[in-house]
Protein backbone atom coordinates (compact mmCIF):
# COMPACT_ATOMS: atom_id res chain seq x y z
CA UNK A 1 0.00 0.00 0.00
CA UNK A 2 1.30 3.42 -0.94
CA UNK A 3 1.57 6.20 1.59
CA UNK A 4 0.37 9.68 0.67
CA UNK A 5 3.98 10.81 0.24
CA UNK A 6 4.85 7.89 -2.02
CA UNK A 7 1.71 8.38 -4.10
CA UNK A 8 2.53 12.05 -4.62
CA UNK A 9 6.12 11.31 -5.64
CA UNK A 10 5.22 8.58 -8.10
CA UNK A 11 2.34 10.58 -9.57
CA UNK A 12 4.43 13.71 -10.03
CA UNK A 13 7.11 11.68 -11.82
CA UNK A 14 4.47 10.13 -14.09
CA UNK A 15 2.93 13.50 -14.95
CA UNK A 16 6.35 14.98 -15.64
CA UNK A 17 6.99 12.20 -18.17
CA UNK A 18 3.67 13.09 -19.78
CA UNK A 19 4.87 16.72 -20.09
CA UNK A 20 2.21 18.16 -17.79
CA UNK A 21 3.14 21.76 -16.91
CA UNK A 22 2.93 21.54 -13.10
CA UNK A 23 3.24 17.85 -12.22
CA UNK A 24 3.76 18.16 -8.46
CA UNK A 25 1.02 20.72 -7.95
CA UNK A 26 -1.40 18.74 -10.09
CA UNK A 27 -0.57 15.54 -8.19
CA UNK A 28 -1.35 17.29 -4.92
CA UNK A 29 -4.58 18.86 -6.15
CA UNK A 30 -5.86 15.58 -7.50
CA UNK A 31 -4.95 13.59 -4.39
CA UNK A 32 -6.61 16.19 -2.18
CA UNK A 33 -9.69 15.88 -4.37
CA UNK A 34 -9.64 12.08 -4.28
CA UNK A 35 -9.42 12.13 -0.47
CA UNK A 36 -11.77 15.12 -0.07
CA UNK A 37 -9.25 17.03 2.04
CA UNK A 38 -7.24 20.22 1.58
CA UNK A 39 -3.62 20.15 0.43
CA UNK A 40 -2.26 20.93 3.90
CA UNK A 41 -3.79 17.71 5.21
CA UNK A 42 -1.68 15.75 2.69
CA UNK A 43 1.49 16.93 4.39
CA UNK A 44 0.12 16.43 7.88
CA UNK A 45 -0.69 12.83 6.89
CA UNK A 46 2.36 12.30 4.67
CA UNK A 47 3.11 8.78 5.98
CA UNK A 48 -0.50 7.63 6.11
CA UNK A 49 -1.21 4.69 3.76
CA UNK A 50 -3.95 4.97 1.17
CA UNK A 51 -6.73 2.43 1.18
CA UNK A 52 -7.23 0.36 -1.96
CA UNK A 53 -10.32 2.39 -2.80
CA UNK A 54 -8.49 5.72 -2.34
CA UNK A 55 -5.56 4.54 -4.43
CA UNK A 56 -7.92 3.39 -7.19
CA UNK A 57 -9.71 6.76 -7.32
CA UNK A 58 -6.42 8.60 -7.38
CA UNK A 59 -4.89 6.36 -10.04
CA UNK A 60 -7.84 7.04 -12.36
CA UNK A 61 -7.49 10.81 -11.90
CA UNK A 62 -3.75 10.74 -12.53
CA UNK A 63 -4.21 8.61 -15.65
CA UNK A 64 -6.70 11.09 -17.05
CA UNK A 65 -4.44 14.02 -16.17
CA UNK A 66 -1.64 12.23 -17.99
CA UNK A 67 -3.82 12.57 -21.09
CA UNK A 68 -3.91 16.33 -20.37
CA UNK A 69 -7.49 16.46 -19.17
CA UNK A 70 -7.61 19.74 -17.17
CA UNK A 71 -7.37 19.56 -13.39
CA UNK A 72 -10.37 21.88 -13.07
CA UNK A 73 -12.55 19.48 -15.05
CA UNK A 74 -11.23 16.47 -13.13
CA UNK A 75 -12.05 18.16 -9.84
CA UNK A 76 -15.19 19.83 -11.19
CA UNK A 77 -14.33 23.21 -9.73
CA UNK A 78 -12.07 26.25 -10.10
CA UNK A 79 -11.37 29.22 -7.83
CA UNK A 80 -11.90 32.68 -9.33
CA UNK A 81 -11.86 36.01 -7.48
CA UNK A 82 -11.95 34.12 -4.18
CA UNK A 83 -15.10 32.22 -5.17
CA UNK A 84 -15.38 28.56 -6.11
CA UNK A 85 -17.08 27.76 -9.41
CA UNK A 86 -18.22 24.44 -10.77
CA UNK A 87 -16.80 23.76 -14.23
CA UNK A 88 -17.52 21.14 -16.88
CA UNK A 89 -16.33 20.52 -20.46
CA UNK A 90 -19.20 22.80 -21.56
CA UNK A 91 -17.50 25.95 -20.26
CA UNK A 92 -14.19 27.72 -20.48
CA UNK A 93 -12.26 27.26 -17.25
CA UNK A 94 -12.02 30.65 -15.45
CA UNK A 95 -8.49 32.00 -15.69
CA UNK A 96 -6.42 34.43 -13.61
CA UNK A 97 -6.11 36.81 -16.59
CA UNK A 98 -9.85 37.43 -16.50
CA UNK A 99 -9.61 38.64 -12.90
CA UNK A 100 -8.05 41.84 -14.28
CA UNK A 101 -11.30 42.49 -16.17
CA UNK A 102 -13.39 41.93 -13.04
CA UNK A 103 -11.14 44.13 -10.92
CA UNK A 104 -11.41 46.99 -13.43
CA UNK A 105 -15.17 46.52 -13.65
CA UNK A 106 -15.46 46.74 -9.87
CA UNK A 107 -13.44 49.95 -9.91
CA UNK A 108 -15.71 51.46 -12.58
CA UNK A 109 -18.85 50.45 -10.68
CA UNK A 110 -17.49 51.91 -7.45
CA UNK A 111 -16.82 55.28 -9.10
CA UNK A 112 -19.97 55.43 -11.25
CA UNK A 113 -21.81 58.77 -10.84
CA UNK A 114 -25.20 57.43 -9.76
CA UNK A 115 -27.58 58.11 -6.91
CA UNK A 116 -27.08 56.22 -3.67
CA UNK A 117 -28.86 52.89 -3.74
CA UNK A 118 -29.47 52.98 -7.51
CA UNK A 119 -29.02 49.59 -9.17
CA UNK A 120 -26.40 49.56 -11.92
CA UNK A 121 -27.23 47.54 -15.02
CA UNK A 122 -24.49 45.31 -16.49
CA UNK A 123 -24.41 43.05 -19.55
CA UNK A 124 -21.94 40.14 -19.66
CA UNK A 125 -21.47 38.77 -23.19
CA UNK A 126 -20.34 35.14 -23.27
CA UNK A 127 -21.12 34.11 -19.72
CA UNK A 128 -19.61 30.61 -19.77
CA UNK A 129 -19.47 29.34 -16.19
CA UNK A 130 -20.91 32.64 -14.97
CA UNK A 131 -17.66 33.59 -13.26
CA UNK A 132 -17.61 37.24 -14.35
CA UNK A 133 -21.30 37.94 -13.77
CA UNK A 134 -21.41 36.22 -10.40
CA UNK A 135 -18.17 37.79 -9.17
CA UNK A 136 -19.49 41.26 -10.04
CA UNK A 137 -22.70 40.67 -8.10
CA UNK A 138 -20.88 39.23 -5.10
CA UNK A 139 -18.07 41.79 -4.94
CA UNK A 140 -19.55 45.09 -6.16
CA UNK A 141 -19.87 47.78 -3.51
CA UNK A 142 -23.11 49.03 -5.06
CA UNK A 143 -26.30 47.18 -6.03
CA UNK A 144 -25.96 45.67 -9.50
CA UNK A 145 -28.14 43.66 -11.82
CA UNK A 146 -26.51 41.55 -14.54
CA UNK A 147 -27.90 40.20 -17.78
CA UNK A 148 -25.57 37.47 -19.03
CA UNK A 149 -25.72 35.75 -22.41
CA UNK A 150 -24.21 32.68 -23.99
CA UNK A 151 -24.91 30.81 -27.22
CA UNK A 152 -24.50 27.49 -25.41
CA UNK A 153 -27.46 26.10 -23.48
CA UNK A 154 -25.10 23.66 -21.74
CA UNK A 155 -22.89 26.52 -20.54
CA UNK A 156 -25.91 28.39 -19.19
CA UNK A 157 -26.91 25.33 -17.17
CA UNK A 158 -23.51 25.47 -15.46
CA UNK A 159 -23.80 29.23 -14.93
CA UNK A 160 -27.28 28.95 -13.39
CA UNK A 161 -26.08 26.22 -11.03
CA UNK A 162 -23.13 28.37 -9.95
CA UNK A 163 -25.42 31.36 -9.38
CA UNK A 164 -27.75 29.30 -7.22
CA UNK A 165 -24.91 27.79 -5.21
CA UNK A 166 -23.35 31.23 -4.65
CA UNK A 167 -26.69 32.83 -3.77
CA UNK A 168 -26.96 35.38 -6.58
CA UNK A 169 -29.76 33.87 -8.67
CA UNK A 170 -32.08 36.83 -8.18
CA UNK A 171 -29.46 39.33 -9.38
CA UNK A 172 -28.52 37.66 -12.68
CA UNK A 173 -30.69 36.91 -15.70
CA UNK A 174 -29.26 34.27 -18.03
CA UNK A 175 -30.26 34.37 -21.70
CA UNK A 176 -29.38 32.03 -24.54
CA UNK A 177 -28.33 34.42 -27.28
CA UNK A 178 -25.61 35.34 -29.76
CA UNK A 179 -24.04 38.42 -28.14
CA UNK A 180 -26.96 40.61 -26.98
CA UNK A 181 -29.91 38.91 -28.59
CA UNK A 182 -32.84 41.33 -28.51
CA UNK A 183 -31.70 43.18 -25.38
CA UNK A 184 -31.10 46.89 -25.94
CA UNK A 185 -30.42 48.24 -22.46
CA UNK A 186 -29.22 50.87 -21.93
CA UNK A 187 -26.51 49.46 -19.69
CA UNK A 188 -24.09 51.16 -17.32
CA UNK A 189 -21.36 48.63 -18.12
CA UNK A 190 -20.76 45.93 -20.73
CA UNK A 191 -18.13 43.25 -20.11
CA UNK A 192 -16.97 40.30 -22.17
CA UNK A 193 -14.35 37.60 -22.31
CA UNK A 194 -15.03 36.62 -25.92
CA UNK A 195 -13.31 34.00 -28.08
CA UNK A 196 -10.17 35.64 -29.48
CA UNK A 197 -7.79 32.88 -30.62
CA UNK A 198 -6.94 32.68 -34.32
CA UNK A 199 -8.32 29.55 -35.98
CA UNK A 200 -4.90 28.68 -37.43
CA UNK A 201 -3.35 28.67 -33.94
CA UNK A 202 -5.41 25.69 -32.82
CA UNK A 203 -2.62 23.11 -33.11
CA UNK A 204 -0.18 25.30 -31.17
CA UNK A 205 -2.38 25.36 -28.07
CA UNK A 206 -1.71 23.17 -25.05
CA UNK A 207 -3.62 19.91 -25.28
CA UNK A 208 -5.39 20.86 -22.02
CA UNK A 209 -7.10 23.70 -23.90
CA UNK A 210 -7.24 22.40 -27.48
CA UNK A 211 -8.75 19.01 -26.68
CA UNK A 212 -10.95 19.70 -23.66
CA UNK A 213 -12.36 23.23 -23.74
CA UNK A 214 -15.34 24.30 -25.91
CA UNK A 215 -14.05 25.57 -29.28
CA UNK A 216 -16.85 28.12 -29.58
CA UNK A 217 -15.40 29.86 -26.51
CA UNK A 218 -11.88 29.91 -27.95
CA UNK A 219 -11.72 30.62 -31.69
CA UNK A 220 -12.81 33.71 -33.61
CA UNK A 221 -11.76 33.59 -37.25
CA UNK A 222 -8.48 34.11 -39.06
CA UNK A 223 -7.28 37.02 -36.91
CA UNK A 224 -9.17 36.15 -33.72
CA UNK A 225 -11.13 39.40 -33.84
CA UNK A 226 -14.43 38.37 -35.40
CA UNK A 227 -16.41 38.51 -32.17
CA UNK A 228 -14.62 41.61 -30.90
CA UNK A 229 -15.53 43.45 -34.11
CA UNK A 230 -19.18 42.61 -33.56
CA UNK A 231 -19.00 43.66 -29.91
CA UNK A 232 -17.56 47.03 -30.82
CA UNK A 233 -20.20 47.53 -33.51
CA UNK A 234 -23.21 46.44 -31.44
CA UNK A 235 -22.35 47.74 -27.96
CA UNK A 236 -22.63 51.55 -28.30
CA UNK A 237 -26.37 51.57 -29.01
CA UNK A 238 -26.88 49.57 -25.81
CA UNK A 239 -24.72 51.79 -23.57
CA UNK A 240 -25.63 54.88 -21.62
CA UNK A 241 -23.53 57.93 -22.59
CA UNK A 242 -20.20 57.58 -20.81
CA UNK A 243 -20.80 53.91 -20.00
CA UNK A 244 -17.78 51.61 -20.10
CA UNK A 245 -17.03 48.59 -22.27
CA UNK A 246 -14.41 46.08 -21.09
CA UNK A 247 -13.21 43.29 -23.39
CA UNK A 248 -10.53 40.70 -22.69
CA UNK A 249 -8.13 40.37 -25.62
CA UNK A 250 -5.31 38.05 -26.65
CA UNK A 251 -1.57 38.58 -26.73
CA UNK A 252 -0.50 40.70 -29.68
CA UNK A 253 -3.99 42.06 -30.40
CA UNK A 254 -3.76 45.44 -28.67
CA UNK A 255 -2.85 47.56 -31.71
CA UNK A 256 -5.53 46.02 -33.90
CA UNK A 257 -8.19 46.35 -31.22
CA UNK A 258 -7.29 49.98 -30.52
CA UNK A 259 -7.58 50.74 -34.24
CA UNK A 260 -11.04 49.14 -34.31
CA UNK A 261 -12.13 51.26 -31.34
CA UNK A 262 -10.80 54.47 -32.83
CA UNK A 263 -12.61 53.77 -36.10
CA UNK A 264 -15.91 53.67 -34.19
CA UNK A 265 -17.10 57.27 -33.74
CA UNK A 266 -19.41 56.23 -30.90
CA UNK A 267 -16.55 54.96 -28.72
CA UNK A 268 -13.58 56.55 -26.96
CA UNK A 269 -10.52 54.46 -26.15
CA UNK A 270 -9.43 54.80 -22.51
CA UNK A 271 -6.68 52.28 -21.75
CA UNK A 272 -5.36 48.75 -21.79
CA UNK A 273 -5.09 46.91 -18.48
CA UNK A 274 -2.01 44.64 -18.45
CA UNK A 275 -1.74 41.21 -16.89
CA UNK A 276 1.03 40.17 -14.51
CA UNK A 277 3.39 39.65 -17.48
CA UNK A 278 2.70 43.25 -18.64
CA UNK A 279 0.74 41.96 -21.66
CA UNK A 280 -2.25 44.17 -22.57
CA UNK A 281 -5.11 41.93 -21.47
CA UNK A 282 -8.24 44.07 -21.12
CA UNK A 283 -9.39 46.84 -23.44
CA UNK A 284 -11.27 49.67 -21.72
CA UNK A 285 -13.28 52.12 -23.76
CA UNK A 286 -16.49 54.09 -23.22
CA UNK A 287 -19.41 55.39 -25.19
CA UNK A 288 -18.86 58.96 -26.29
CA UNK A 289 -20.75 61.50 -24.22
CA UNK A 290 -21.19 64.10 -26.95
Amino acid sequence: MLTIGEALRKSAEFLARKEVDSPRLDAELLLAHALDVDRLRLYLDFDKPLTAEEEGRYRELITRRGKHEPVAQLCGRREFMGLEFCVTPAVLTPRPETEHLVEKALEILRDAPVNAGETLEIFDVGAGSGAIAIALVRLAERPVRVTASDISAAALEVARANAERLNVSTAVEWIEADLFGERMGPFDLIVSNPPYIRAQDRESLDADVRDYEPPEALFAGRDGLNVIRRLLAESPQRMKPGAALLIEIGQGQADAVRTLVEENTSLEFIEFIPDLQSIPRVMHCRRSIG
